[in-house]
């Protein structure tokens, strides 16, 4: 089976391509640049980008199944090509934010890459992540000033490590079961901004001060960065709605993959160079 990983530069999709190579798949990796992307010998590599419709046809000849990065700009131009090509098998990434109807929210676009997928009348898959650990890399500035400054200290979320992300979709692509599924992915835990402040002062050796912002303060302080009004409303918002309803770890990663998902803690001691 030839499994062709779209995005195979990006966050997520270079990690599927390892996880497929490790476990002995035959990887056909789509990418712009294959010099940057350095990826793995065992790769066949095809330049081009789901961006770029006109690559497509070269790149999905004589494949079996598609790891599909989200982009909803030319998803209808992909289905009809994969059709064309004889693909059946597609596991999309999409997002937890599906069905959000605040225009800032990337839900809008996951919900046409999910629409069009099924449309196609494809055997589809859906993987919906919700916040990636890797987002609090924003916050590496004030750790190195020693100080986080943020609202809803508590809020409790259950952020995901992009490998486990990529581990589920490398499964679900060669594993039977999956097709017509929908699965809601989150990390191992619920932990709160607080908890995860002190995480990656643990791994750095150092104390980290926490300085809880109310709603209006943060609002101010965003503002102040240039951050535009709509978006400073919709992310205080969200903050607000994750503290009146705390996320619960759906499993999902551990019952796939058969192994535990990444705690914060050890993303923390993973990525502790980038917050130094």
């Amino acid at each position: 089976m030839t499994i062709l990983v779209t995005g195979a530069t990006g966050n997520v999709g270079r990690l599927v391509v390892d996880e497929l190579v490790a476990a002995g798949e035959r990887v056909r990796a789509l990418t712009v640049d294959p010099v940057r992307a350095a990826l793995p010998p065992e790769a066949e590599v095809v330049v081009g980008s789901l961006a770029k419709p006109s690559t497509l046809p070269l790149a999905l000849k004589g494949v079996d199944a598609v790891y599909l990065a989200p982009m909803a700009r030319t998803v209808e131009k992909f289905t009809r090509l994969a059709r064309e090509e004889g693909v059946r098998r597609v596991v999309a990434l999409s997002g937890s934010s599906v069905g959000e109807s605040h225009e800032m929210s990337s839900g809008h676009e996951f919900e046409a890459v999910e629409q069009a997928v099924r449309a196609a009348e494809l055997d589809w898959t859906f993987l919906r992540p919700g916040a990636f650990m890797m987002n609090t890399l924003g916050w590496a500035g004030m750790v190195r000033n020693g100080e986080i400054r943020t609202s809803c200290a508590d809020a409790r979320i259950t952020p995901i490590d992009l490998g486990d992300i990529a581990a589920v979709a490398a499964r679900t692509l060669v594993s039977d079961g999956h097709v017509g599924k929908t699965y809601e992915l989150s990390g191992p835990a619920a932990v709160s901004q607080r908890e995860q402040v002190e995480a990656i002062g643990a791994a750095l050796g150092k104390e980290i001060a926490f300085v809880e912002l109310t709603p209006d303060e943060h609002r101010r302080e965003w503002a102040a960065q240039g951050i535009p009004e709509e978006i400073v409303d919709w992310l205080v918002e969200g903050f607000g709605r994750v503290a009146a309803n705390p996320q619960v770890p759906t499993g999902e990663v551990e019952r796939i993959t058969g192994r535990p998902g990444m705690t914060y803690a050890e993303w923390a001691v993973k990525n502790a160079d980038a917050f130094r």
